[in-house]
């Protein structure tokens, strides 16, 4: 190997005179400013190197401005090369030890692979850790107390080895236990008051107004039962004609109201009705003082089943976030929109289980009415487990 030093104004000038020496292959090995006592020579030292064909001896060079060649020391080659190698080894050795750090699982699942897959089935749904944890610790426990789990069908076929008996026995703990920590409630309006009153409020995006009138159709029009819809929504351009064309199109009665004295007359002079559907502006963090007065209206009054709309594709941050700050409407259920838009579902059970806030209700695609569904235990549960196993299968 041929080492040489060049001293010159640049970098780029000291790369161009040493391929134009050791040529296309020359390596750069180090660069550096010059020390004060050859500052004359040029602003940076350059260090290059080049293998030497076979019988070649190192050649002297006589220095002459901007470049200033130094010959190796026989055997210098050889040595730096040994280090090269000595430091790749090195380094490969701490990124082994790191990707061992990072993706091992956590210690206090021991060796069981039950336990070891269901942490990582509900992590990479991001389940927050913590939680995560407590439901594959009592998980366990379900597993091993007599009478914990669910009988199997009188006719269900046995499990093929003791150890698939296990993994059945510990998967259906899990899915009770998982079951176990929040509630669902598909319904609208706030237990048998008529007219059944529901305020949709939510981030900008979340789907506030088609799941209104998914809503509409579903749960008034296919019970043949009156329907109103209002809008308080006079933020957005057209927020308001959007909600009108869906209302001539389905046939139902449409108002926009721009004060929160509004809003109360009209409930008022609507109490005939079975179903009324209050459409909201979609408020970010900074507009939510500005709906002050509406949140004050629909937290005080009784008779109003206020529900958060969410996205599903949030991330589980943001959505912490977004349920905090909407708190001040005092929403009795949490609705989650766009579940064909994510498959990460961990995030909806996190906040399930955190506010103790029921889940009402799911969309799931861009079909109008179709794609609404009553939330429910087993389903959520479902897309959970079911979208660890998707992700398992195309890594694989």
């Amino acid at each position: 190997m041929k080492i040489k030093s060049y001293y010159c104004p640049t970098v780029e000038d000291a790369m161009a005179l040493a391929r134009q020496e050791l040529g296309s292959e020359a390596m750069l090995l180090n660069s550096r400013p010059t020390p004060p006592e050859a500052r004359h020579l040029g602003e940076y030292e350059v260090v290059f190197a080049t293998e030497m064909a076979s019988g070649e001896t190192v050649e002297a060079f006589p220095a002459s401005p901007p470049a200033l060649l130094v010959s190796a020391a026989p055997g210098a080659g050889d040595r730096l090369s040994t280090e090269v190698s000595e430091l790749r080894r090195e380094l490969e050795s701490i990124r082994r030890t790191l990707t061992r750090s990072a993706f091992a699982p956590p210690q206090w699942l021991g060796a069981s692979p039950d336990l070891s897959n269901a942490y990582a089935a509900l992590t990479s749904s991001e389940v927050s850790p913590d939680l995560a944890r407590e439901i594959v610790h009592c998980a366990e426990s379900r597993a091993g107390t007599p009478g914990g789990t669910p009988a199997e069908p009188p006719h269900a076929p046995l499990p093929r080895s003791p150890r698939h008996r296990e993994g059945a026995v510990f998967h259906r703990a899990l899915v009770e236990e998982m079951e176990s920590r929040f509630t669902v409630q598909p319904m609208l309006g706030r237990g048998e008051a008529r007219p059944r009153i529901v305020a949709l409020v939510g981030h900008p995006g979340a789907g506030k107004t088609t799941t209104l009138v998914r809503l509409a159709v579903n749960y008034g029009l296919a019970s043949r039962r009156p329907v109103l819809l209002l809008s308080v929504d006079t933020y957005r351009v057209g927020a308001a004609e959007q909600l009108r064309s869906f209302a001539a199109i389905l046939g139902v009665g449409f108002q926009v109201l721009e004060t929160v004295a509004a809003l109360a007359q009209t409930i008022e002079e609507n109490r005939g009705k079975d179903l009324i559907l209050i459409d909201t502006p979609g408020l970010a963090f900074g507009d939510l003082g500005e709906s002050a007065g509406l949140a004050r209206f629909l937290s005080s009054r009784s008779d109003v089943d206020t529900q958060l709309v969410l996205s599903s594709s949030m991330k589980s941050a943001d959505l912490t976030r977004v349920v905090d700050s909407f708190e001040v409407f005092r929403p009795q259920r949490l609705l989650f929109t766009k579940l064909d838009e994510t498959g990460s579902f961990g995030p909806i059970l996190n906040e399930a289980v955190r506010t103790g806030k029921p889940l009402s209700f799911f969309t799931t695609g861009q079909r109008i009415p179709e794609d609404l569904e009553a939330a429910s235990r087993s389903r959520l549960v479902e897309l959970i487990l079911a979208g660890h196993c998707g992700r398992a299968q195309s890594a694989a």
